[in-house]
Protein backbone atom coordinates (compact mmCIF):
# COMPACT_ATOMS: atom_id res chain seq x y z
CA UNK A 1 0.00 0.00 0.00
CA UNK A 2 1.51 3.43 -0.89
CA UNK A 3 1.67 6.16 1.36
CA UNK A 4 3.17 9.90 1.53
CA UNK A 5 6.17 8.80 2.41
CA UNK A 6 6.78 7.01 -1.12
CA UNK A 7 6.61 10.61 -3.12
CA UNK A 8 9.17 13.52 -3.07
CA UNK A 9 8.54 16.91 -4.38
CA UNK A 10 11.00 19.91 -4.85
CA UNK A 11 10.93 22.41 -2.10
CA UNK A 12 10.56 26.39 -2.83
CA UNK A 13 14.50 26.92 -2.68
CA UNK A 14 14.65 24.11 -5.59
CA UNK A 15 16.30 21.34 -3.67
CA UNK A 16 14.32 17.74 -4.36
CA UNK A 17 12.64 16.17 -0.67
CA UNK A 18 11.21 12.76 -0.15
CA UNK A 19 8.04 13.31 2.08
CA UNK A 20 9.59 10.15 4.17
CA UNK A 21 11.92 13.09 6.00
CA UNK A 22 8.00 13.16 7.50
CA UNK A 23 7.41 9.77 8.86
CA UNK A 24 5.99 9.04 11.70
CA UNK A 25 4.56 12.95 11.71
CA UNK A 26 0.86 13.77 10.97
CA UNK A 27 0.86 16.12 8.43
CA UNK A 28 -1.81 18.97 6.41
CA UNK A 29 -0.83 19.27 2.80
CA UNK A 30 -2.50 22.44 1.17
CA UNK A 31 -2.57 24.13 -2.24
CA UNK A 32 -2.07 27.91 -1.41
CA UNK A 33 -2.28 30.63 -3.48
CA UNK A 34 -0.64 34.15 -2.82
CA UNK A 35 -4.01 36.33 -4.09
CA UNK A 36 -7.03 34.23 -3.70
CA UNK A 37 -10.15 34.83 -1.34
CA UNK A 38 -8.37 32.22 1.12
CA UNK A 39 -5.08 33.24 1.26
CA UNK A 40 -5.65 34.88 4.71
CA UNK A 41 -6.29 31.39 5.94
CA UNK A 42 -1.90 31.30 6.02
CA UNK A 43 -2.15 32.77 9.30
CA UNK A 44 -4.28 29.84 10.49
CA UNK A 45 -2.35 27.36 9.02
CA UNK A 46 0.86 28.80 10.40
CA UNK A 47 -0.83 29.11 14.25
CA UNK A 48 -1.38 25.38 13.36
CA UNK A 49 2.19 24.84 12.90
CA UNK A 50 3.01 26.58 15.99
CA UNK A 51 0.43 24.68 18.27
CA UNK A 52 1.00 21.29 16.98
CA UNK A 53 4.61 21.25 15.63
CA UNK A 54 5.98 20.24 19.29
CA UNK A 55 3.61 16.85 18.73
CA UNK A 56 4.42 16.01 15.80
CA UNK A 57 2.69 17.87 12.87
CA UNK A 58 3.35 19.75 9.71
CA UNK A 59 1.79 21.90 7.23
CA UNK A 60 3.19 21.11 3.93
CA UNK A 61 2.10 23.85 1.53
CA UNK A 62 1.91 23.85 -2.70
CA UNK A 63 1.68 26.66 -4.48
CA UNK A 64 -0.63 26.31 -6.98
CA UNK A 65 -1.98 28.25 -10.12
CA UNK A 66 -4.69 26.39 -12.03
CA UNK A 67 -7.12 28.58 -10.21
CA UNK A 68 -8.20 32.01 -11.30
CA UNK A 69 -4.57 32.62 -11.77
CA UNK A 70 -4.17 33.48 -8.24
CA UNK A 71 -0.28 32.00 -7.83
CA UNK A 72 1.34 34.17 -10.50
CA UNK A 73 4.64 34.80 -8.96
CA UNK A 74 8.12 32.95 -9.15
CA UNK A 75 9.39 30.75 -6.34
CA UNK A 76 11.18 33.28 -4.87
CA UNK A 77 8.10 35.95 -4.96
CA UNK A 78 6.05 33.03 -3.27
CA UNK A 79 9.05 32.65 -0.80
CA UNK A 80 8.68 36.48 -0.23
CA UNK A 81 5.01 36.78 0.22
CA UNK A 82 4.26 33.95 2.50
CA UNK A 83 7.19 34.64 4.52
CA UNK A 84 6.93 38.41 5.02
CA UNK A 85 3.04 38.83 5.25
CA UNK A 86 2.04 35.46 6.94
CA UNK A 87 5.78 34.73 8.83
CA UNK A 88 5.36 31.54 7.49
CA UNK A 89 7.53 28.34 9.25
CA UNK A 90 6.43 25.74 7.56
CA UNK A 91 7.82 23.57 4.58
CA UNK A 92 6.74 25.58 1.47
CA UNK A 93 7.28 23.38 -2.48
CA UNK A 94 7.74 24.84 -5.79
CA UNK A 95 4.38 25.31 -7.23
CA UNK A 96 2.52 22.30 -8.49
CA UNK A 97 -0.44 21.31 -10.87
CA UNK A 98 -2.96 19.58 -8.81
CA UNK A 99 -5.51 18.47 -11.33
CA UNK A 100 -5.16 17.39 -15.27
CA UNK A 101 -2.08 15.57 -17.08
CA UNK A 102 0.12 17.27 -15.47
CA UNK A 103 -0.97 16.98 -11.79
CA UNK A 104 2.26 16.53 -9.28
CA UNK A 105 2.35 12.50 -8.63
CA UNK A 106 1.38 13.24 -5.05
CA UNK A 107 -1.67 14.88 -5.92
CA UNK A 108 -2.77 12.27 -7.83
CA UNK A 109 -2.29 9.81 -4.97
CA UNK A 110 -3.76 12.09 -2.53
CA UNK A 111 -6.81 12.82 -4.35
CA UNK A 112 -7.79 8.81 -5.17
CA UNK A 113 -6.84 7.96 -1.67
CA UNK A 114 -10.30 10.90 -0.18
CA UNK A 115 -12.71 11.72 -2.81
CA UNK A 116 -14.09 15.34 -2.68
CA UNK A 117 -18.23 16.04 -2.32
CA UNK A 118 -20.00 13.91 -4.20
CA UNK A 119 -17.32 11.44 -4.80
CA UNK A 120 -15.25 13.65 -7.17
CA UNK A 121 -11.57 13.28 -7.70
CA UNK A 122 -10.35 16.74 -8.63
CA UNK A 123 -9.14 19.79 -6.94
CA UNK A 124 -12.09 22.64 -6.74
CA UNK A 125 -9.94 25.58 -5.94
CA UNK A 126 -7.02 26.86 -3.63
CA UNK A 127 -6.72 26.04 0.03
CA UNK A 128 -8.15 22.59 -0.72
CA UNK A 129 -6.60 20.42 2.77
CA UNK A 130 -5.50 16.82 3.25
CA UNK A 131 -4.63 15.63 6.44
CA UNK A 132 -2.45 12.51 6.78
CA UNK A 133 -1.85 10.37 9.65
CA UNK A 134 1.36 9.05 11.40
CA UNK A 135 1.81 6.19 8.75
CA UNK A 136 1.33 8.37 6.00
CA UNK A 137 -2.32 7.56 5.22
CA UNK A 138 -5.23 10.19 4.26
CA UNK A 139 -7.87 10.63 6.91
CA UNK A 140 -9.37 13.39 5.65
CA UNK A 141 -10.31 16.09 2.97
CA UNK A 142 -10.87 19.56 3.70
CA UNK A 143 -12.69 22.11 1.49
CA UNK A 144 -11.60 25.06 0.90
CA UNK A 145 -13.84 27.02 3.23
CA UNK A 146 -12.76 24.48 6.02
CA UNK A 147 -10.89 27.06 8.34
CA UNK A 148 -7.19 26.49 9.79
CA UNK A 149 -9.35 26.64 13.13
CA UNK A 150 -11.90 23.88 12.28
CA UNK A 151 -9.33 21.57 11.09
CA UNK A 152 -7.34 22.11 15.06
CA UNK A 153 -10.09 20.50 16.47
CA UNK A 154 -9.38 17.24 14.11
CA UNK A 155 -5.66 17.16 15.49
CA UNK A 156 -5.75 15.20 18.84
CA UNK A 157 -7.25 12.17 16.85
CA UNK A 158 -4.50 11.83 14.96
CA UNK A 159 -1.66 13.18 17.15
CA UNK A 160 -2.71 10.89 19.58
Amino acid sequence: MASIYDFSAVDIEGNERSLAEFRGKALLVVNVASKCGFTPQYKGLEELQKTWHERGFEVLGFPCDQFGHQEPGNEAEIRDFCSLTYDVSFPMFSKVEVNGERAHPLYRWLKAEKKGVLGTEGIKWNFTKFLVDREGQVVERYAPTDTPEKIGKDLPKVLG
